[in-house]
């Protein structure tokens, strides 16, 4: 896994520009901790290309950016990120071809695929990859992203060209580049939203999974290379608990190469512990990861948290600390993790999904139950708590939320005479599959490439998530459960009592110490004049909160508030409302 970013700009020479090599280099700068193994850059007049490497397959001829070339003449060009899984395959097919390579890494297989396929190579990858294809033949950018997003990839369009990177950072030391909020961009970040192609930062766009953005003189043209789709499922039971089988054991067995020590990560629920089990073939050292209250209090962890995610999108609270001070302990023994990460979004494993109540509610489902505040601690008040009412006036939170509710819905694809809980589940599992589980995918690569740990998560193999997709609810339910058809695919490898374990939610921090300190660092935000969050809040709420001792029941709104203050500070974010 790695960090990349670049600048194409057609209107100026690059190579005679005498800021252009410090520019392109600050970018990459802050790829680092993407790719603490190594570094690199390529620069041609209109197209500058920068990369920070995490070495895990062919250690030492992946590196990048690299070409592909032909009689001396330069094809291609890539920074890329990520792993293609099937990419011995591939290259076996190219080499059928007449391809020759001088590496055995995914990437050069990548550039050959472009050249032999043209565009339509996306539809040959099976992984988690995003990429910038530059073609010096006709001076044009390809941007790529995988099907899920599980890698993220960002740009932003230049009136010559376009900027673009694995993380907001790396367009952000770019010095065209104000970063600037408004309205929507607040409303995206406050609502426990994830909008595809919303990027929060004004000019700044993400690109959606499963596209395509083709940069040329005239612009940016996206292309959606893939999307779920309604199709007739026609196994009976058996057949398709066996052939989710046979696809999880695919699936793992390609996961688990890699040229550096890997392991998965067993918090012994069914899903990490499926993962495991499929795994298990080779002999495997069981490591316990016990993480100190004290460090998920630390004000320095919450910082480099958000430093990581470039953005207070977060209902998680002192979970996304702990998940990054796991990824810190874990990588000090292993470069490679196997996640149990998607499953409940796969196969319906979260209790809303079984609650009436909010499966037909009118809105996202783990909006109606709650999630945002739950995630971050059961006796959490409303996130948006302690804002300005002025503010929340103007945000208009409810009306927004239903807004992407309503695109949403509108996506969904649906079979012919599909009707009642068949068609409304249907509807469930597709705002999961492309909105909730971009919240997790999100959280979790941010939290490990920060340390530079590279997370793998299985369950979101399109293949995998095409069946299950369109597998009816009864049968993914059979059993009164949820999780049927996960359980049943893997029961013969796990024992009883983690089999038929009740899943239980992602643990946050009990400890009352927490609470305080989160009081304390408010105090000490209402106190000081010039805070930049100070504006948005609603500082009679936010004195009633402190005087009345009540820090806990206002925990997710505090730590929205903390989060927004050291947000502000760290980048100098204007906010245009």
């Amino acid at each position: 896994m790695c960090g990349i970013t670049g600048w194409i700009s057609y209107d100026q020479d690059l190579t005679a520009l005498t800021t252009a090599r410090g520019t392109l280099d600050a970018m990459t700068a802050t790829m680092a901790c993407r790719g603490p193994d190594a570094g690199g850059t390529w620069l041609a007049p209109h197209a500058a290309l920068g990369h920070r490497r995490l070495a895990v397959i062919d250690i030492e001829g992946g590196t990048q950016p690299m070409s592909a070339e032909h009689d001396g003449r330069t094809l291609l060009v890539t920074t890329y990120s990520g792993e293609v899984y099937n990419y011995r395959e591939l290259r076996a097919e190219l080499e059928a071809h007449g391809h020759t390579f001088r590496t055995h890494s995914d990437t050069e297989v990548v550039l050959h695929a472009y050249l032999q396929w043209g565009e339509d190579f996306t539809e040959r990858l099976n992984g988690m990859y995003a990429f910038a294809l530059w073609d010096p033949r006709t001076e044009e950018l390809l941007l790529v992203r995988d099907r899920m997003g599980i890698k993220p990839l960002y740009y932003f369009p230049l009136p010559d060209g376009v900027l673009f990177g694995s993380e907001p950072k790396a367009i952000l030391a770019h010095p065209a580049v104000r970063p600037a909020v408004d309205a929507e961009g607040l409303a995206e970040l406050v609502a426990f939203t994830k909008t595809p192609g919303h990027a929060a930062y004004k000019g700044m766009h993400e690109l959606p999974p499963g596209h395509t953005a083709r940069i040329r003189r005239g612009g940016v043209v996206l292309r959606r290379y893939w999307a779920l789709e309604a199709r007739e499922h026609t196994d009976d039971l058996g057949t398709t608990v066996r052939h989710v089988r046979d696809l999880l054991d695919d699936i793992v067995g390609r996961q688990l190469i890699a040229d550096v020590p890997l392991c998965t990560l067993l918090s012994g629920g069914l899903d990490s512990s499926a993962i495991t089990a499929l795994a298990a073939h080779v002999a495997s050292d069981h490591s316990d990861i016990v993480l100190d209250a004290a460090d998920l209090m630390a004000k320095a962890h919450r910082d480099a948290v958000l430093a990581a995610r470039d953005m207070p999108i977060s209902g998680f609270g002192d979970g996304d600390v702990s998940l990054y001070l796991l990824f810190k302990a874990i990588r000090e023994q292993s470069t490679v993790a196997l996640s149990g990460e998607s499953a409940d979004e796969v196969f319906g494993g979260y209790r809303w999904f079984h609650d009436p109540e909010h499966v037909h509610a009118d809105t996202f489902p783990w909006a109606a139950a709650g999630a945002a505040d739950r995630f971050a601690g059961e006796h959490s008040g409303g996130r948006s708590a302690l804002l300005d009412h002025g503010l929340l006036a103007k945000l208009d939170l409810p009306g927004y939320q239903d807004a992407r509710y309503r695109e949403a819905l509108a996506e969904v694809p649906r079979l012919p005479g599909e009707t009642g809980l068949e068609r409304r589940m249907r509807e469930i599992s597709y705002l999961h599959l492309t909105r909730f589980v971009q919240l997790l995918l999100d959280r979790k690569d941010r939290a490990s490439m920060a340390v530079g740990l590279e997370v793998r998560v299985p369950f979101c193999d399109h293949r995998l998530v095409e069946y299950v997709f369109n597998t009816p609810w009864a049968m993914k339910t059979f059993d009164g459960r949820e999780k049927s058809l996960l359980r049943a695919a893997v029961r013969d490898v796990l024992p009883a009592k983690v089999a038929d374990r009740v899943k239980s939610p992602y643990p946050s921090i009990q400890d009352p110490r927490y609470a305080a300190a989160l009081r304390a660092e408010l105090a000490r935000v209402l106190a000081d004049k010039d805070a930049p969050v100070r504006p948005l809040l609603d500082t009679g709420a936010v004195a009633a909160s402190l005087a009345d001792d009540a820090g806990e029941a206002f925990r997710s709104a505090t730590e929205l508030v903390l989060n927004l203050d050291a947000w502000l500070r760290m980048h100098g974010t204007a906010l245009e409302l």
